[in-house]
Formats: C-alpha cells, sequence, structure tokens
C-alpha cells in the first residue's frame, strides 16, 4: 500500500474505531472505492491482531498495512468495483491464526421506506426488519443484525463467536433513523448475542435484543438466534376462523399456568409434554380455547409472566419457539383456539431488557411521573414514540400471524388509559387539556384493534379493564376502543361476593346477581373466574363458599351454572374442577391426587355436563351481543333467594332456576315462554354430580296459567342450593 494510499485514510475515523466510538464503520471498514482511481480500498480491523491479510478467491494472498490505529490494516486492490470476493486473516502475537470473512463488505442498510414506517409508528412486521435474521448473501451464510438505539455513540453486536469484544463487531448507524445494522457471516441458528452499547456518556450497556425471537433460559439473558422450522398443519382451522364473527360464537376459556398445571417428577415441564394432556383435559369439559397466561421471556418466576423482558421470544422455560409453535397448532387441529396474555402497558426494570436502553429512557417516558408504576414497580411504555408504537403493534400482529393464536387478551388496560393510574395527588401529570386521559395509549389502543380486525380476519381482542371507561368495545369508527370484549370485572366481584354470603343473609344481597344486567349489553363481556380471584389471601373458589362441606360443593355448582347460563364468554382458571382448599401458587403444581376424592370427581362430571349444555345450545353463545337473548323471568323473590331467566336464539330457549338458599322450594311455579312439556336438562343437585337427590321432576306440562309476565308456568320442584336448566321437549 502507498503512502499516498495510507494518507487517504482518515486518522480520525481510525482512532475513533480503536477506541470502540465509531457509530459508523462503513465509512472506514470494508472495500471502498478510491476517487479517480481504478482501484479498490480494503480496510479491516482486529483489535488483537498483530499482523493481517486478504485472501482472494483466486488463492492470491494480499497483505495489509498498519494504518492509523492499533489494530486497523489497510490494503489498496487493483480492481473496479464492486470489490473481489476475499477473506481476511488475522495473526496475532502467539503465533496464532484466524480467517473470516469481512463482515463490512456486506451491505447493512435497510429499506429507507420500512424504517420510515417505523419511526412514524406504522410499521405492522417489525420482526421481519429489526432482529436477528439468518440470511444467505452473495453465497455466504450468516445472520443480519439491526437494533434501535438512537442514543447510543456506537452499537456493537456480541456473542461467543467475537468472544463477547464490543471493539470487534461495531454495527452501522443507518443515517438518521437510530437503528444500526450488520451482516455478520459465519455464524447461524443457536449462537447466543447480545448488544453492547455505547452510551453518549461514554458508559456501557450489554443489553438482550429487543427483538429476539429466542432467549437462554432464566436467569441467562443472552438472545440467541433463532428461524421456526415448523410446518403448520392448521389450515382447515384457519380457514374457518377468518369467516367467524367471535361475538356469536362459544368462547368458554380454559386459564392456564404452563409452569404449575402439571409438572414430571423432576418439576420440569414443556410445551411438547403439556400439548397432549392439556388439550384432552381442556376438551373433557367442553371449553373452546385455552388462554394462556403470558408466555413471552421473563426474567422473574412470581411475576407469572407479567413482567415481559423479551416481547418477541416465548420463555425458554417450556422449550423452543417451535415447541410453542407445535403446542397451537396442535390445539387448533383439535378444534380449541388459543388465547395469550399481552402486556403492553409497562415492563420491569432489569437492566438487561428494555430499561434505558441506550443509556436513556426509550422504550418507557422520560419523566417518572409518566413512566413508572409506583406500585407495581415497573416502567411505562411511552406511546408518543412511533417507534415505540410500532414496537408494540408489530409485536400483538407477530404472535396472531407467526404462532397462529387466535386472540389477546390486553392486561392491565385501566392502567393505560389513565395518566392517574396508581398514583397520588403529584405523582402524574395531566394531558395537554387538563385531564387524566393518556391521550396517546388510547390512541395506541384503537390502532392495535383496527390492525387486528384488518390484518388477521377471526382473531380477537380481550380488555383487561376495570373501570367505567366508556365503549370499550364500540368500534373505533364509532368512538370506541375496538376490542372485541371486556372483562366483566365488576360481574366478578359482585358475584363472588354474594356466593359468599351466608344464605340466610343472601336475600339482602340479591341486587349483587343482578345488578350486571343494567350494564349487560354496554359492552360485550367476558364473565372470568380468573387466577386473580385465588391469589394473595383470597382463598380458593371453595374455601370462599359458605356451610358444610356438602353446602360448599353445592354452592359451586350454582356458581360455574349461573357462570355458564347467562350473557357473556366465560373464562376459568385451571383447578377450579378440582376444588382445592388453598390457594394458586405458581411454585406448585396442581394438586391432582384431589381428583380422586368422590367429591371432586362428581364435581368434575358435572363440570364436563355443564361444558356440554353449553356448546349444545346456541342460545348460550350466539345470542351474547343481543338483548333479546337474555330476559329475566323473576328476580324479585329475595325471600326465598331464587331466580329465573331465559336465554332464548330464536327457538332453542332455555330456562334457569337458581335456588340460592339449602331450603328445597316445593310445588314452585315459574312462568315460561311457551306450552308444551318442558325437560330438565341439568340440575346440579343430581348425585352423580354430588348432589342430595332431592325429588324432582324432570318433565313437566306447562299450564296456561299466566306468570311472571308470561303467558304460561311450571309447577317445580327447586332441590336445595340447585341450578336447574330447562328446555322444551320437541313433543
Amino acid at each position: 500500500m502507498t503512502r499516498r494510499d495510507a494518507e487517504a485514510i482518515d486518522p480520525k475515523l481510525c482512532e475513533l474505531l480503536a477506541a470502540g466510538d465509531l457509530a459508523e464503520p462503513q465509512r472506514l471498514l470494508g472495500p471502498h472505492a478510491i476517487p479517480d482511481e481504478r482501484r479498490i480500498r480494503v480496510c479491516v480491523h482486529h483489535p488483537e491482531a498483530v499482523a493481517a491479510s486478504l485472501l482472494l478467491a483466486e488463492g492470491r494472498r494480499v497483505p495489509l498495512a498498519p494504518v492509523g490505529a492499533a489494530g486497523v490494516y489497510a490494503a489498496a486492490l487493483d480492481a473496479e468495483p464492486p470489490a473481489p470476493a476475499y477473506r481476511i486473516r488475522f495473526e496475532f502475537a502467539d503465533g496464532s491464526s484466524h480467517e473470516q470473512e469481512d463482515p463490512y463488505r456486506f451491505a447493512a442498510a435497510l429499506p429507507d421506506a420500512e424504517l420510515q414506517r417505523f419511526a412514524a409508528g406504522t410499521h405492522r412486521a417489525l420482526w421481519r426488519l429489526l432482529g436477528a435474521h439468518p440470511l444467505r448473501v452473495e453465497g455466504v451464510d450468516g445472520v443480519r443484525f439491526a437494533v434501535w438505539a438512537p442514543h447510543a455513540r456506537r452499537a456493537s453486536v456480541v456473542g461467543d463467536f467475537c468472544c463477547w469484544d464490543g471493539r470487534r463487531l461495531p454495527m452501522c448507524r443507518l443515517g438518521d433513523s437510530g437503528v444500526f445494522a450488520l451482516f455478520v457471516p459465519g455464524i447461524g441458528e443457536g449462537a447466543n448475542y447480545k448488544f453492547e452499547l455505547k452510551t453518549s456518556e461514554g458508559a456501557l450497556r450489554l443489553k438482550s435484543d429487543p427483538l429476539a425471537f429466542s432467549m437462554e433460559r432464566p436467569p441467562a439473558s443472552a438472545s440467541r438466534v433463532f428461524r421456526s422450522q415448523h410446518v403448520w398443519r392448521d389450515d382447515a382451522w384457519i380457514a374457518q376462523r377468518e369467516s367467524r364473527e367471535p361475538r356469536c360464537e362459544p368462547l368458554a376459556a380454559y386459564e392456564v399456568h404452563l409452569g404449575s398445571w402439571r409438572r414430571d417428577a423432576g418439576g420440569k415441564v414443556s410445551y411438547a409434554e403439556l400439548a397432549e394432556p392439556l388439550i384432552a383435559h381442556a376438551q373433557r369439559f367442553g371449553f373452546t380455547h385455552i388462554e394462556l397466561m403470558p408466555v413471552a421471556e421473563h426474567p422473574f418466576d412470581g411475576s407469572w409472566g407479567y413482567q415481559v423482558s423479551a416481547y418477541y421470544a416465548p420463555t425458554a422455560r417450556y422449550g423452543t419457539p417451535d415447541d410453542l409453535r407445535a403446542f397451537v397448532d396442535a390445539c387448533h387441529r383439535a378444534q380449541l383456539g388459543v388465547i395469550l396474555d399481552w402486556v403492553p402497558a409497562h415492563f420491569p426494570r432489569d437492566d438487561y431488557a428494555l430499561r434505558r436502553f441506550d443509556g436513556r429512557p426509550l422504550y418507557e417516558y422520560d419523566d417518572p411521573r409518566l413512566g413508572e408504576h409506583p406500585h407495581w414497580g415497573t416502567l411505562v411504555f411511552d406511546y408518543v414514540r412511533g417507534e415505540v408504537r410500532s414496537f408494540l403493534l408489530a409485536n400483538a400482529l407477530y404472535w396472531l400471524q407467526e404462532f397462529h393464536v387466535d386472540g389477546l387478551r390486553v392486561d392491565a388496560v385501566a392502567s393505560m388509559l389513565y395518566r392517574d393510574y396508581g398514583r397520588s395527588e403529584g405523582e402524574w401529570l395531566p394531558n395537554e387539556s387538563g385531564g387524566r386521559e393518556n391521550l396517546e395509549a388510547i390512541s395506541f389502543l384503537r390502532e392495535l384493534n383496527l390492525a387486528v380486525r384488518e390484518q388477521c380476519p377471526g382473531c380477537f381482542t380481550v380488555a383487561e379493564e376495570s373501570t367505567p371507561w366508556p365503549g370499550v368495545t364500540k368500534a373505533v369508527e364509532e368512538g370506541g376502543l375496538g376490542f372485541t370484549f371486556k372483562w366483566n370485572l365488576g360481574w366478578m366481584h359482585d358475584t363472588l361476593e354474594y356466593f359468599s354470603q351466608d344464605p340466610v343473609h343472601r336475600r339482602w344481597h340479591q341486587d349483587q346477581l343482578t345488578f350486571a344486567s343494567v350494564y349487560e349489553h354496554s359492552e360485550n363481556y367476558l364473565m372470568p373466574l380468573s387466577h386473580d380471584e385465588v391469589v394473595h389471601g383470597k382463598g380458593s373458589l371453595l374455601s370462599r363458599m359458605p356451610g358444610d362441606d356438602w353446602q360448599r360443593f353445592a354452592n359451586l355448582r350454582c356458581l360455574f351454572t349461573y357462570q355458564f347460563t347467562r350473557p357473556g364468554k366465560k373464562l376459568l382458571f385451571m383447578g377450579s374442577e378440582l376444588a382445592p382448599e388453598s390457594e394458586w401458587d405458581y411454585r406448585r403444581s396442581l394438586d391432582w391426587a384431589l381428583a380422586e376424592d368422590p367429591r371432586r370427581a362428581a364435581l368434575a362430571h358435572f363440570l364436563e355436563r355443564l361444558g356440554a349444555l353449553y356448546r349444545e345450545h346456541p342460545c348460550l353463545w350466539k345470542s351474547d351481543p343481543s338483548p333479546d337473548g337474555f330476559r329475566w323471568i323473576d328476580c324479585s323473590d329475595r325471600a326465598q333467594s331464587v331466580l329465573v331467566y331465559l336465554r332464548r336464539f330464536f327457538d332453542d330457549e332455555l330456562v334457569v332456576a337458581l335456588n340460592l338458599t339449602p331450603v328445597p322450594r316445593t310445588d314452585y311455579r315459574i312462568g315460561v315462554p311457551r306450552a308444551g312439556a318442558w325437560v330438565a336438562r341439568l340440575c346440579s343437585d343430581d348425585p352423580s354430580f354430588g348432589g342430595s337427590g332431592y325429588p324432582r321432576r324432570d318433565r313437566a306440562r306447562a299450564e296456561p296459567v299466566a306468570m311472571h309476565g308470561q303467558p304460561s308456568s311450571l309447577c317445580l320442584q327447586l332441590p336445595p342450593l340447585s341450578a336447574l336448566v330447562l328446555a322444551r321437549d320437541a313433543d
């Protein structure tokens, strides 16, 4: 290399590179055409090398001369662009050497249009742009890495492939996008990696990839290069899903925490091992969906997955991302949908993840009065930043499209809607209009629901939202948030409060069961009896039922019947079918030995029949959105704590009578909408369910005696603490 060639290399760039401060190494490293000459200059760098040379394709070796700073070498080749293919040979002081492809001879650019969509907050497939992608470029296999770190002075990809040395593979900053990218030849799937970011203050931060598709098993925190090999076999399910209207379909979800549903003798659990028994169990009870508590990677088991550190990576606790795909695939082929809990409201402070990602608040709001949840100790996403909106919007679609998930239950929506959520006076900032609403989060939720509707037909979203916010499930075009369903937490609190009362006092609390009908069709509701109701000292559902052992189980059967026969979709937390005495503990498997207890086996038999009844009768789900699908026949008999209601969808009609005291009601007359014979489709007091077997009439003919505003009436025997479901006989 001539002196003139060496002098043409900017010594300041060499110094910045050697110091680990060069944000645009592509300006120096790799092949560059020499202006006005038919030559190409190649510059390489290795901080530990004492010599370097190029190995050209034809076998020629070209020595490289040291230039500018330690570890920087260059040579000029007599060739016109594009540069000929070459490899680099580095030599070290101990006499060893190493050959490699030059990462900087491959273009690192990403499409400008996609970077602009990312910045604008409208990129709906961000996982295809950022992250780690195995590729073959110019016949060379490697991985393209890309990360957003706009405040970083320098970004490097590090891993075993470079001895975790951030000086070795500095990434190329792409204009003013804040994105750094680099194609690294010679590595592939399974490689562990992180990003080393040098902050504007000069500090080094070692971060996992926000768009990693796979992670090491906690407590390890490296990202892993991964490319799916799963071949989907659920085409029939997806085709049917696209034509469905979720609001008018049956939805009874079995909520599952995978880590504690069932473990092997060694305490381990996996997606693959759970698939067959969990699917069979859900089918046994007639559930239509399995809802998984968060499976995105998270550092702390005790968060149950609700404090996410890697939003695009299924937790490695239970296997690979393709193991989760296989789980979903198996569910679909068994005619079971899959719902995932998704957490776009906040994230934990673990320093290897999103917190102060490039040395400054990036994914979180800068001001702690907006950016911190004081009660949870977590950080709040900055919904103003376009890049953060793209990150979250694409993440929702990623689970729906890449994992074929059918629905997302969006966690902690209330905390997103209000700036003062969980904060005292002086701990929050009003919006631009002086209000408490988080206008940018509201805008994001609307955009999310529009995107799901447009790109994932037949999929749905469920808001876990506990306030009177209007229009949660109203269409965005009509001013709503656009969710498909909203958790009916008011119904849940009132109902459990009622059932916890001693029956002698229930006459004073009957409004707690009837109040939900006042706002029944203000939203499209899902009624949850979820994990939140059996933790933090609340006890199990069974332990909250009053009375002796027989009465507690009878109350539980009435509770489940009421949930499954009133309007709204259903959710039941795992283990409810076992009726444990103690509340749920994520550290232990469900106590499956309880299933051998005769009382609990009878309860399980009852739930099997209840689930079948729900699926068999369209009036229990088809008419959910319509006020015509539900009617109180009588809810005024407080003295005897009896409630009677009608579910209807055209000719499919069910009458439900609840006797919520341990006193049987003899010759109890109720109004019915039609004459003819009515038969019992379900009685919770049946001896096979653990009931008393109190004498009852399973078939009765309606008499032309008007009652309760109905043209006919039935005279029934209502067993103690029972639910009776009647249907009109075909004759």
